[in-house]
């Protein structure tokens, strides 16, 4: 829609187009110009053309020649193209000339050169000019215009839009008419206009705008918001089957964006124009419409009302975005404090009064629309003055003749509106001063309270802030809140009150005072020795649900409540959490404990979802501003990925997502709890950076094995290296010059992330991938090191390849066996997982199929069968899966994997012969891996 439907042309004809960037050239323009001043069919193509030349030229000489500026003016150039635009001569001259003057004062820089185009008013007749807004091209580049001129206001050239002595500003009051209107991209443009002129430092400018617009203006963005609002919530409640997420997501986005609209205008803190923008926004939307709709839920009423969870859903919003400290502290006393008797006292003022329309606190249509306010209020300027001298157009005074009477048969019409307008916004100040009276009596209720609370125990500070024991005060905004966060069935409105508990404690406007009433503290909250007990209760109640076979908690809700837990029961001066609240943790610590034990496996893929999990929770923790832009949390919570939802926002589906969620509550509240204890984490991650080789390192390689190669990277790079297998890692190492048996590590990589395949035109070659560790589960593996590596000979490549078949094992399955200290299980034997005893057939069988071709055989191989080592299961934690097994039926127990028929038999027989395994020495090929490590090693 803003596109330039057409590439710039510049130049003229003859022979003035063999120098268009000159005075002359301007000159043959202008003369052009006078021969054509009526525009028809054979002229429109050349007068366009002209204008676009004449605009070229001015850029020019802005930057190059100021006689041209000063020609521009002597002639009165600006003239022709009123009287081309006068003439209705069709779209096609509408939209070059818009567009070519939207491109003449985008390039504009000095300021004498816009101080000539900005003289005798012809802007502002462009301005009010009547276009035809229907057609979308001229519909966006007169207000593409609009917001260059705006982006070029400050003190100096304000004076050139706004006439103080008729308080007429054409600039911003045509501007703002489009606020509502259809397209996106012009409400942004009308937005930004807006904000342009807020910023500049024009006392009389900025006392118009409050006196003759900000009230109309204000009052209308209010209701088209709350409008908004309403259509949002629609959308959710007939959208349960989440068939219509797109729409949803976009009501969402404009929300955001109409919150960052209201809070860029307070944030220019231009006193008087938030006093009206904040009691519009208080009294008639945030309270009336979105706190209203927390406890009332029938829709029977007169009051317009919108669901729980979209009324905290964008309460969060408002507290996370706005931090205008005198709106957010009415709103969050009245959440925090207040009840319903904040809306009805003001209905009985309206009865009183009998105008239902002047209440404050009620979600209402304006009287009027913006247009006609501002149309009033044009003709009360006129009516003061008889004459606007400035903003007069050319040729225009037949047109005032002729409307004079209709003029004045709108004033009389007109006047019974006004009187009534005034009569509302006397009423309205009125009530003004009357909030400003009861918020006073509240500061002087919050200090005698204050008083109070010092001699109270932590007990009764508890009970008062839950709001137990108060009986002369009802709070039922603050009821629904602690009930939403008893959540047995699900978390649907519990992750919404955790949201807007956090944005509330995290707003930066709010005043901690109010906050500590409920005796929930502040991001940088002062030195205290209590803690709101109930709260803190039902955080704790929902991690015990999180924890259960059955919860229906979702990994957003557990985080963002252990966030809270921590901020609640920590202050300055260390934890100050109750004993009892500690062991309630511990205990839901313990189910999570129990959970993960119910999904522990010996397979690999429980190891590198154990890695996985680990590392998105601790490379990506959670964001509340991002969560809060996600519209899908609005739905019903889901259990299919098919939504395309992330993950920590909807419940898990299938075994292999349950196994995930298991393991990151289980990470969350191991965290947390080690935080309250004051305790380190010790035991997490599993591989810690320290531990590890890194690229450059200097080690003692004497007596250490190690085997000669050439390595050939994929670019065709060769080199000479050293490869050697640690506990974790592979290395490839050169000599040392400085000191002998002493080697430089050029590469180390995990062994567990390796595969290593054999050459087939080549017995002395391998292939080696090693992968960076995945970031989130579902991203794509991203491989360090892909080469192929050449031995001497075949043996000392058989050597290479079982040592780092070997050593991945050997890495694997420490790494379960830590885990499985981690759940307290007992610990499998730490013995040798694949000597080079182990004849080839057994070793095949129990390596992953990715590393050698013979792995591919299955259990049914007679060959397998027969060997005496099939008996023994290298599956890691299958021992303890087992043991498990015999010595306890718990239902916690680690169930063996049910696969198939095949593994079944198998685990059948590992059983019934895991008693009499022979030693690695005793068999042929025992005896054969001795000669090998005798002469190689």
């Amino acid at each position: 829609m803003f596109g330039r439907s057409r590439s710039w042309v510049g130049g003229g004809h003859g022979k003035a187009a063999r120098s268009i960037h000159s005075l002359d050239h301007l000159k043959y323009m202008y003369h052009i110009l006078t021969k054509n001043t009526t525009v028809t069919d054979h002229n429109r193509n050349l007068l366009v053309e002209t204008i676009r030349s004449i605009t070229e030229i001015l850029i020019w000489g802005d930057q190059n020649d100021s006689s041209v500026f000063d020609f521009f003016l002597e002639k009165n150039m600006f003239v022709f193209f009123l009287n081309i635009l006068r003439q209705k001569s069709g779209r096609y001259v509408c939209v070059q000339l818009l567009q070519t003057l939207n491109i003449l004062f985008e390039n504009i820089s000095h300021e004498t050169s816009l101080y000539y185009l900005l003289s005798n008013n012809y802007v502002n007749s462009i301005i009010v000019h009547k276009f035809d807004f229907s057609d979308e091209e001229i519909m966006a580049y007169y207000i593409s215009f609009l917001k260059t001129l705006s982006l070029k206001l400050n003190n100096h050239t304000v004076h050139f839009f706004y006439n103080e002595h008729t308080n007429d500003f054409a600039l911003y009051t045509e501007a703002i008419k489009f606020f509502n209107h259809p397209e996106s991209m012009v409400r942004i443009a009308v937005r930004t206009i807006t904000l342009n002129v807020y910023k500049v430092d024009n006392q009389p400018m900025l006392h118009y705008i409050r006196d003759k617009t900000a009230v109309p203006y204000f009052s209308n963005l209010v209701w088209f918001i709350g409008s908004h609002v309403i259509e949002l919530d629609n959308c959710v409640q007939t959208d349960e089957e989440h068939r219509n997420r797109g729409k949803l997501s976009d009501l969402v986005a404009e929300h955001l964006d109409h919150l960052h609209y209201l809070n860029d205008i307070l944030i220019i803190n231009c006193e008087f124009l938030n006093d009206v923008l904040t009691d519009h926004l208080l009294n008639r939307l945030f309270l009336p419409l979105y706190v209203y709709s927390l406890v009332n839920q029938d829709k029977g009423g007169e009051r317009p009302k919108i669901s729980l969870q979209v009324s905290l859903y964008l309460l969060s919003q408002v507290f996370l975005i706005i931090h205008y400290a005198p709106l957010v502290n009415s709103l969050a006393e009245v959440i925090l404090n207040g009840d319903l008797s904040v809306f009805s006292s003001k209905v009985e003022q309206d009865i009183q009064k009998n105008s239902a329309k002047s209440s404050i606190r009620c979600f209402i249509k304006p009287t009027e629309t913006l247009e006609r306010s501002l149309e009033i209020n044009k003709q009360k300027g006129k009516k003061r003055m008889q004459k606007r001298p400035n903003y007069k157009n050319v040729g225009e005074e037949d047109e005032e003749e002729r409307g004079s009477e209709d003029n004045q048969d709108d004033l009389d019409k007109s006047k019974g509106t006004e009187a009534s307008s005034k009569g509302i916004r006397t009423s309205s100040e009125n009530e003004e001063i009357e909030m400003v009276i009861m918020e006073r009596c509240k500061l002087s209720e919050l200090s005698i309270s204050a008083v109070t609370e010092q001699n109270t125990t932590d007990e009764e500070k508890s009970a008062a802030a839950s709001g137990s024991e108060i009986t002369n005060w009802n709070r039922p905004f603050l009821d629904m809140v602690y009930n939403a966060l008893d959540c047995p069935e699900d978390d649907y409105y519990a992750l919404f009150v955790l949201c807007l508990l956090y944005a509330m404690s995290h707003n930066k406007g709010l005043d901690s005072v109010k906050l500590e009433r409920i005796q929930l503290p502040a991001q940088h909250a002062e030195e205290r020795n209590s803690y709101n007990h109930v709260l803190a209760e039902r955080l704790i109640r929902i991690m015990n649900y999180a924890a259960q076979p059955d919860g229906k908690i979702r990994l957003a809700t557990l985080e963002l409540g252990c966030l809270l837990l921590k901020q609640l029961v920590f202050s300055k001066n260390g934890r100050i959490i109750k004993s009892v609240h500690l062991h309630c943790l511990e205990g839901a610590r313990e189910e999570s404990v129990h959970l993960l034990r119910r999904f522990y496996k010996g397979e690999e893929i429980f190891l590198d979802m154990f890695e996985d999990e680990y590392r998105s929770m601790t490379m990506k923790p959670m964001n509340v501003e991002y969560l809060m832009m996600d519209a899908s949390i609005l739905l019903p919570p889901t259990g299919t990925p098919l939504t395309g939802i992330d993950f920590v926002k909807r419940l898990p589906c299938g075994d292999v997502e349950r196994t995930r969620r298991a393991i990151r509550v289980f990470f969350m509240l191991r965290s947390l709890s080690l935080h309250l204890q004051g305790e380190p984490e010790t035991q997490l991650p599993l591989t810690r950076e320290g531990d590890l080789i890194k690229a450059d390192d200097v080690l003692d390689l004497n007596n250490s094995d190690l085997i000669a190669c050439t390595v050939i990277t994929k670019d065709g790079g060769q080199v000479q290296r050293f490869l050697a297998v640690d506990i974790y890692q592979m290395s490839l190492v050169e000599p040392d010059i400085a000191r002998l048996g002493w080697g430089v590590v050029k590469f180390a990589g995990l062994l567990q992330d390796m595969q290593v395949t054999g050459v087939e035109d080549d017995s002395r070659a391998l292939n080696i991938i090693i992968h960076k560790p995945a970031s989130s589960p579902h991203s794509k593996p991203f491989p360090i090191l892909q080469a192929t590596f050449i031995f001497a000979d075949h043996i000392r490549c058989i050597i290479a390849k079982q040592r780092l078949a070997k050593g991945r094992i050997q890495a694997r399955r420490t790494k379960m066996q830590r885990i499985a200290a981690l759940l307290d299980l007992p610990v499998q034997p730490s013995t040798e997982v694949m000597g080079f005893g182990h004849s080839s057939g057994a070793a095949a069988q129990h390596l992953p199929f990715r590393f050698y071709d013979q792995s591919r055989r299955g259990s049914s191989d007679p060959t397998v069968q027969r060997s005496v080592f099939a008996s023994v299961d290298k599956v890691p934690g299958f021992a303890v899966a087992q043991c498990i097994n015999q010595h306890s039926a718990s239902p916690l127990s680690s169930p063996s994997p049910s696969s198939g028929s095949g593994s079944t038999g198998r685990c059948d027989s590992v059983t019934a012969s895991s008693t009499s395994t022979p030693s690695a020495a005793q068999s042929p090929a025992g005896l054969i891996g001795i000669i090998l490590k005798r002469k190689y090693f």
